[in-house]
């Protein structure tokens, strides 16, 4: 389940540096259309990819509603951390991403 918590995160945090407002608040500059789009494709994939995992790891029963789960518990982190300490979302964001296949591994 660290998987799907890791890429349900990073995803999250993806789609948020998609909007302008966060973006210049985390990173200090705006963003460009190209650079919204590609945030938001890959916060998109990394949230479907969170949903394989789940579903792989426990089927489709268990499965979902472990992934729902993990969608609070990360959006709730997130907003959290935007709230309180933006850059550290962001650095939170680059940890889980390089620990997924860390993750991906010690669940096979």
């Amino acid at each position: 389940m660290l998987l799907a918590l890791l890429l349900c995160y990073t995803g999250f945090t993806a789609l948020c540096l998609s909007l302008d407002r966060h973006h210049a608040e985390v990173l200090g500059k705006k963003t460009s259309a190209r650079r919204r789009l590609g945030l938001r494709l890959g916060g998109g994939s990394l949230l479907a990819l969170s949903l394989w995992a789940a579903v792989a790891t426990f089927g489709w029963s268990r499965g979902l509603v472990e992934w729902c789960a993990v969608l609070m518990i990360s959006a709730l982190l997130l907003v959290w951390l935007l709230a309180y300490r933006p850059r550290w979302a962001l650095a939170m964001a680059a940890l889980g991403l390089l620990a997924s296949p860390v993750a991906a591994f010690a669940s096979l």
